[in-house]
């Protein structure tokens, strides 16, 4: 039987690299069913709620979601979709990796995977205004939650990846020396969990702005970074950057009932509807969705085709150096399968 998946193709660019992905999908023999669903502006087009019922319903049912980019208002309107669907389905751990594709940039050899906890910090949402005299916004205040339960199961998380990727060192970022508590917690949870993979990981710690300032230096001397969310937030678009951008970043949403794979970049939508959007986040989230359904040969097959083609360089989308169509590309693509 084929696999269900909650496909939600997003705003701006978003069904446009959605119908990509798809593409390579069948292309590449994938067994899936699609369940297709509305998020975000499309979904206060449609049902005029940024998150229908239906929409959580569906995934609820699969378990498992391909989402393209949700546009989020700023400074008002409805919050981010894609924070509320974490918390919904307690998606807890956010993969990220960034591996040097695109030919000519500025590092080598880099092949990070950040693994950033998804639920607690300072994106729990927990924030008032002070008034003060007859200012009633004087001030603001935020909270940021860190439990123990919350900091076990993201740093075991990491370990456990870097076990069953053959990856050597985890490198865990923290602003223990400032913030003593929240930040405190975290440390210590990562230093005791070390301890149970001595001799099979290595394990460092390292301050969140030392770690940036590091990775900006020698990003190809990390491996598995696992972080706090916001910080995380934070380190999982510069590792992007090091690779040449969002537009080659997919991410993973991981819990224990569900997984969410899409791509983190914007909805882009000064080029919606002219077809010449990169998919290649999005795709690169769909190998990351075969493996985690244990289709390694699939996974690994999407990536070499979209990795030599992007090499190549003879048809890819202009953000990449091209001239190419999303739709070329993606043929392009599915003939290297």
């Amino acid at each position: 039987m084929p696999t269900k998946v909650t496909l939600i193709p997003g705003d701006g660019i978003g069904p446009s690299i959605t119908e990509a992905t798809v593409r390579i999908l069948a292309a590449v023999g994938a067994d899936l069913e699609y369940d297709e669903q509305v998020a975000g502006v499309a979904g206060v087009t449609k049902y005029g709620d940024p998150m229908p019922d239906c929409t959580l319903d569906s995934i609820k049912r699969t378990h498992l979601a391909l989402k393209g980019p949700l546009e989020t208002p700023v400074g008002g309107g409805f919050r981010s979709v894609n924070v509320a669907l974490r918390k919904t389905f307690d998606l807890y751990a956010n993969v990220r990796p960034a591996v040097d594709i695109v030919p000519g940039g500025r590092y080598d050899d880099v092949d990070i995977v950040l693994v950033r906890e998804n639920t607690e910090g300072l994106y729990v949402g927990i924030e008032h205004y002070i008034k003060i005299g007859d200012d009633q916004r004087a001030a603001a205040e935020s909270v940021a939650l860190v439990t123990r339960a919350g900091c076990e199961r993201i740093i075991r998380y990491a370990f456990e990846y870097a076990v069953t990727h053959g990856r050597k060192k985890v490198t865990l970022g923290h602003k223990a020396n400032i913030l003593k508590y929240t930040s405190g917690l975290f440390l210590d949870v990562g230093r005791m969990i070390a301890q149970e993979y001595a001799g099979r990981v290595e394990f460092e710690d390292v301050i969140i702005d030392a770690l940036a300032m590091k990775l900006v230096l020698n990003p190809e001397r990390f491996d598995v970074i696992v972080t706090t969310n916001l910080f995380g937030d934070i380190l999982s678009d510069l590792i992007s950057g090091l690779v040449g951008g969002l537009g080659l970043a997919p991410g993973a949403n991981i819990g224990v009932n569900g997984a969410i794979f899409e791509a983190v970049h914007g909805t882009a939508p000064d080029i919606a509807g002219k077809n010449v959007a990169n998919p290649g986040a999005l795709v690169l989230a769909s190998a990351l969705m075969l493996d985690h359904l244990g289709d390694h040969e699939r996974a690994t097959r999407i990536r070499q085709a979209l990795t030599v083609t992007i090499r190549e360089g003879k048809t890819v989308t202009r953000d990449l150096g091209g001239t190419a169509s999303t739709t070329e590309f993606t043929q392009a693509v599915i003939d290297r399968l």
